[in-house]
């Protein structure tokens, strides 16, 4: 799947719903700070679980938190 990127809205949403810090917010779902770090900046594409579990947790639609983009 070569030029396919995903794409998320993870620390808008994060922010918007709560304000939790980076750190707090990686403790609740089970992730460290840092890994929250890279998924926030796009560097690194969590797995479909950690996906649920992100959309679960800020009580928003998977599609509405990471999309594809060619």
């Amino acid at each position: 799947m070569r030029g396919i990127t995903v794409k998320n809205k993870v620390k808008i949403v994060r922010i918007e719903k709560g304000g939790l810090t980076q750190s707090e917010f990686a403790k609740k779902v089970g992730v460290t700070r840092q890994t929250m770090n890279l998924i926030e900046a796009q560097k690194y594409n969590p797995t479909i679980q950690l996906c649920l579990q992100i959309s679960k947790y800020l009580d928003t639609s998977l599609d509405e938190l990471f999309w594809i983009e060619n």
